[in-house]
């Protein structure tokens, strides 16, 4: 399963990218592999560390962990601090 993203830009951003990039297709690509390379390194660790510390076994490809990994996406996270910081702010 994939996902596609699609994105607008405004003349003058996209003039602007292409300034600093041969092609903005393939900066934007770049940019967004990279992220998510670097988020799957986080997770593939961080679920490592905590296999290990529960004696648990290790298996699978990077994908099979991310995928299996019990994670709190971004967005659950901003909810759960604004909900905490409203609790603080009630009590």
């Amino acid at each position: 399963m994939s996902k596609t993203y699609t994105i607008t830009l405004t003349d003058a951003q996209d003039k602007a990218l292409n300034f600093v990039a041969f092609s903005a297709q393939e900066w934007i690509e770049n940019a967004v592999f990279h992220r998510a390379y670097i988020a799957i390194e986080e997770i593939v660790n961080a679920e490592i560390q905590r296999k290990l510390a529960a004696g648990e076994t290790i298996s699978g490809t990077k994908d099979d962990i991310v995928l299996a990994a019990d994670i709190e996406l971004a967005a659950d996270r901003q909810s759960r601090i604004e909900a905490e910081r409203q609790e603080q702010n009630q009590g």
